[in-house]
């Protein structure tokens, strides 16, 4: 069975304040939410975020912590997740550049995350670190896409992937097909839809605009994308919106709504 986080994220100009934290936790509870994933988040003492989480009766579902973050803090990154009793943390990305977009700077980081993952586990706390992918991830390099190398060349034992469903589709993969090939590696997956629309940014009434939207509003295969998180073992589907029509809290309960009462999740 599914349960549902609001990526804060989301929310990310309501959380800069302890007391904006525990207040748009709050919302989130209410809107019926079982978790959240800690991201862009205000300093807050490690204590006072646990108390939040168990006063609202609301799970750590995962985090986004840079690289940087967790190799230069990396007794306090332990901590904060004992303390949430949250085994899966995650980074939001590797943006290299243009510049550096070749497979020299690919390699050098897959090196670095898979060592670094392999010092989370040997903390022996029952923690893997995550992957969490933009578009840049499917452009080609000399044949081979990035992703396809991190799924190939990330050790199992010790990562997993955040696919957001939203930017594999905008770069023209199928989320669902994607999601069966990590199975049993995606213990929580980021769900955003993807509505096509002619707008004076379409080049043509050929190419529509790909724009963010809440779950259910959009152009994406719900029900295959759901079955596939099915087979994959996926546990947590956790609601972003990055940017978009709607106020932010408002579009976490469009999309609340749509997959409680349109999809029966």
């Amino acid at each position: 069975m599914f349960k549902l986080a609001a990526q804060m994220y989301t929310v990310r100009e309501f959380t800069q304040t302890p007391k904006d934290i525990a207040e748009s936790c709050r919302k989130v509870k209410a809107m019926g939410y079982d978790g959240i994933q800690i991201s862009a988040f205000g300093p807050i003492d490690r204590k006072e975020m646990k108390a939040i989480l168990d006063g609202e009766g609301l799970e750590c579902a995962a985090t986004h912590y840079s690289l940087d973050k967790i190799e230069n803090d990396f007794d306090n990154f332990i901590e904060d997740h004992l303390l949430w009793n949250c085994p899966t943390p995650a980074i939001g990305g590797f943006f290299p550049g243009i510049e550096n977009f070749n497979r020299p700077t690919w390699d050098a980081f897959i090196e670095r995350f898979n060592r670094l993952a392999q010092k989370v586990a040997d903390a022996k706390v029952g923690m893997r670190l995550g992957y969490h992918n933009h578009t840049h991830e499917f452009t080609a390099i000399d044949g081979v896409t990035p992703y396809s190398r991190l799924i190939r060349e990330l050790n199992p034992a010790t990562t997993w992937f955040e696919i957001d469903v939203f930017w594999a589709a905008f770069s023209g993969v199928d989320p669902s097909g994607l999601i069966r090939k990590v199975a049993h590696r995606i213990p929580l997956i980021h769900f955003k839809d993807l509505k096509l629309a002619f707008t004076p940014e379409s080049t043509s009434m050929n190419e529509p605009t790909r724009k963010i939207t809440e779950v259910g509003d959009g152009n994406l295969d719900w029900p295959a994308i759901i079955n596939a998180c099915r087979y994959a073992g996926t546990r947590w589907l956790a609601v972003e919106r990055d940017q978009g029509d709607l106020p932010p809290f408002e579009s976490l309960q469009r999309s609340i709504d749509n997959l409680r009462y349109r999809m029966g999740l």
